[in-house]
């Protein structure tokens, strides 16, 4: 979670918990890229697709700056989401490496509103890679002072 008003943190913590099935309780700490909001981090385990309905549950409080990932697994690919109340959520399906997996249906639409002028291709291949996104969410993903780091040893 990026940036939540206060009086949203704990009608977030209910909606995770209502997700995973389990109590919830994040730990805030003030957001500095937009005072008067914080920010929390949380790592879960839960089934494939999983990461759909935790977004799902957040996506309709239009404060809220979130992102949430799932990682592939050998049923499935990843999942990538991120959403801003100015741009909404976007979603994404990735490799077992992180990357953005774009469908070749999606690649010829975004080809064919170029062609025809609509838009530009390079904006197009942004948006389908969640640049927008991404540009936006940048000066939130830092922590700041006082965050809660936690260092990975090993993997296996």
């Amino acid at each position: 979670m990026h940036s939540a008003p206060r009086a949203l943190c704990p009608h977030v913590e209910w909606a995770v918990a209502g997700v995973l099935g389990t109590r919830v309780n994040l730990d805030w700490i003030r957001q500095p890229a937009a005072p008067g909001t914080w920010r929390s981090e949380f790592s879960w385990q839960g089934r494939a697709g999983t990461a759909s309905q935790l977004a799902s549950a957040l996506r309709g409080w239009h404060l809220l700056r979130f992102e949430v990932t799932g990682e592939p697994c050998p049923t499935a690919e990843g999942e990538r989401y991120s959403c801003t109340p100015d741009l909404g959520i976007f979603h994404a399906v990735t490799g077992i490496h992180g990357d953005i997996l774009i469908p070749e249906d999606r690649l010829r639409a975004a080809l064919t509103r170029s062609q025809r002028g609509e838009t530009d291709l390079e904006g197009e291949i942004a948006r389908l890679l969640g640049k927008p996104w991404d540009d936006e969410l940048e000066p939130f993903r830092y922590a700041g002072e006082g965050a809660p780091v936690r260092w990975l040893h090993q993997v296996v």
